[in-house]
């Protein structure tokens, strides 16, 4: 971005909260866009987690632009006998309440992509709280827990090595990075919980300098190294104009308050 606004785009991590933080920061910032927020899925799930916030999600800010969807991947030991997702849901339903499904960060976005398939799918697996991915899959291949739901960066060399099989995908349409794998959506018609990444900028900035940072965004989602980048960690680009992200957005806040409802998750 900073080659095409010839200016210097300095990245400030500020981590806390689940996002919370470096969103309150941006929320504050002046409209200039000089301050701008790179939010993960948190921004729409945040709102429903939390009972109350010190900044409106969508009053308070611009949406610039979208960046990439993020997939998360239902994972089982080599040893399971599921051969795919419908063969997984049966053996849960024939034994409720003796199979487990890792929950990796408590309100993330595959924590409850978790909740939503136990919701839709009728069964009774119990969530066993992992502080991170990694810790959990390592549990899965040891058979400490059935089920782990976990991004392609964690859990992708896994699956190539055999120790871990995918059976499905959480985004509505198959993975560039996995094409044999089937989505939820498949045996779970509207499933679609993906994670996604988002530009942001402080409620008020004008129209032109919007379209200057989201041309500035598509201008860098075609550069091989961002591509390859985000390719590596199984994600895939999501190009969308300012209007278009609007609607997405406020489509997301409903999509994922239904989530967090089903997990009956609540934080401070």
């Amino acid at each position: 971005m900073g080659k095409q606004l010839s200016r210097s785009v300095i990245v400030e991590n500020r981590p806390g909260a689940g996002g919370n933080i470096a969103a309150l920061g941006v929320a504050k910032a002046p409209s200039d866009g000089g301050t701008l927020l790179l939010s993960y899925t948190s921004h729409v799930i945040n709102p429903a987690l939390y009972k109350k916030l010190p900044f409106d999600p969508v009053a308070d800010f611009t949406p610039i632009a979208p960046i990439a969807t993020a997939p998360s991947i239902l994972v089982v030991s080599e040893k399971c006998p599921a051969r795919n997702l419908q063969e997984l849901v049966a053996m849960a339903k024939a034994k409720p309440g003796t199979m487990n499904v890792a929950i990796a960060g408590l309100g993330g976005a595959n924590h409850l992509a978790g909740e939503m398939l136990r919701k839709m799918a009728q069964i009774d697996v119990l969530g066993v709280p992992y502080k991170g991915t990694s810790g959990a899959l390592t549990d899965l291949m040891a058979g400490q827990v059935d089920i782990v739901f976990s991004g392609y960066g964690a859990a992708g060399g896994l699956i190539k090595s055999g120790r871990v099989k995918a059976l499905a995908v959480t985004s509505a349409k198959r993975m560039a990075a996995l094409p044999q794998v089937p989505p939820v959506a498949d045996l779970l018609p509207g499933f679609d919980y993906s994670a996604w990444y988002g530009l942001f900028g402080p409620a008020g900035m004008g129209a032109k300098e919007v379209e200057a940072m989201r041309t500035a965004v598509h201008a860098a989602q075609k550069t091989p190294g961002l591509r390859e980048q985000l390719e590596r960690e199984g994600m895939e680009l999501l190009q969308m104009d300012t209007p278009a992200f609007r609607s997405f957005l406020t489509a997301e806040l409903d999509r994922w308050k239904l989530a967090v409802k089903a997990s009956g998750v609540e934080l401070m």
